[in-house]
């Protein structure tokens, strides 16, 4: 076996990084695979990552030159100004249940990190907002929502066994129409939204949502990037974010609260497309891009993944409104059956389990590791 660190624009090392999960998986029918033109792009000059970072692909071979594993880590530098810190990012890892592959790919990895001038390494966190974060170590036998991470059992143990320890768990919640939603949460909405002039407009197109585009950084940066970790959006970022979410969008469930002109709270929530990726395997054409469209137009599951409320607006009744809305997305339209939370943080699950006194279903978890070097 040897380890690889190749240069992004070997073709054929590119695209066998791009393709070894396909086969990796292929007897997993609950993994959902990634869309591939997705993928290329991490690996053009031109992703709005490498303004501000460095990445390092490495590749695992046997002795008949096949790919049993891969690994990427990255170098920040917006994440370490932001948390004064020297730590790589690592994210894309795959192997087969072998250690010597793993072992192999992580010294590498290490080796590269020392090289940068780092002393510490976090993950599984993709190199942008929404390529998910954390390993699953609960809930395998689920299929992940679109753009949740899904590895193999063996995973959370090998990354132990290296030396990596828990930082937190991150949940995955699901609801359905048969929830029991308080009827309290409906009417404190409407007397919030009223009592502090409060709006909250429903999108009706697509060309609405984009005039929110801007407003949407602007409540992201303030509600929500430093608690998850995150330095704020940069417009690079946002177009890159709106790139991957606009064009499966519902403009329903995107929802904008204001109070008087002023953004105070949002809430991103989009079609589960997961089928239609696994029947066209992450491919857009010839005709995948039109499996993918239907799926957005009968997915039956929501994905519900990004809530925030300005830190000034959450002690004043706003979430209740939030809430209210979360419920509305999920029975207002036949569609719509099931609504999963994706990855929330436990003291931002224990703040939606207050304010709403909702049985939620915690189904899935995953973990974000660290290890010191």
């Amino acid at each position: 076996m040897k380890i690889l660190q190749f240069h992004p624009s070997n073709r054929h090392y590119r695209n066998a990084f791009i393709k070894f999960p396909f086969e990796l998986y292929k007897d997993t029918p609950q993994w959902v695979p990634p869309m591939r033109w997705e993928m290329r792009k991490i690996f053009k000059t031109n992703y709005a990552f490498y303004n501000y970072g460095e990445a390092a692909f490495l590749l695992a071979l046997n002795d008949q030159d096949e790919v049993v594993g891969r690994l990427a880590v990255a170098n920040n530098h917006r994440y370490n100004d932001f948390h004064k810190s020297k730590t790589a990012l690592f994210y894309y890892f795959e192997a087969v249940d072998n250690w010597a592959v793993v072992e192999g790919l992580f010294k590498s990895a290490f080796t590269w990190v020392r090289d940068q001038g780092l002393n510490h390494v976090l993950g599984p966190k993709g190199f942008m907002v929404l390529d998910g974060f954390g390993m699953l170590v609960k809930g395998f036998e689920y299929q992940p929502a679109f753009s949740q991470t899904y590895n193999l059992s063996y995973y959370p143990g090998m990354i132990e066994r290296l030396g990596f320890t828990k930082i937190r768990d991150i949940f995955t919640a699901r609801v359905d129409r048969s929830t029991r939603w308080p009827e309290k949460i409906a009417r404190a909405a409407k007397i919030i939204k009223k009592r502090r002039n409060i709006r909250a407009p429903e999108l009706k197109n697509k060309a609405e949502l984009r005039q929110f585009v801007d407003d949407l950084m602007l409540l992201y940066n303030e509600s929500l990037a430093g608690e998850a970790g995150n330095p704020p959006l940069t417009e690079d970022d946002m177009a890159n974010m709106v790139s991957q979410i606009l064009w499966i969008a519902d403009p329903r469930l995107v929802k904008m609260m204001y109070k008087d002109d002023q953004p105070i709270g949002w809430m991103l929530a989009y079609p589960d497309i997961g089928k239609a990726l696994q029947r066209t395997q992450g491919r857009l054409f010839p005709f995948g891009w039109l499996q993918i469209l239907i799926e957005s137009k009968r997915s039956q599951l929501i994905d519900f993944n990004g809530i925030g409320i300005i830190e000034d607006y959450r002690r004043l009744g706003v979430t209740a409104i939030l809430i209210n809305e979360i419920f509305k997305s999920i029975t207002s339209n036949d569609q719509y059956q099931y609504g999963e939370f994706l990855q929330f943080r436990e003291e931002n699950i224990n703040s939606l389990l207050e304010a709403s006194n909702v049985d939620l279903d915690f189904h899935k978890t995953h973990r974000l590791y660290e290890v010191n070097l």
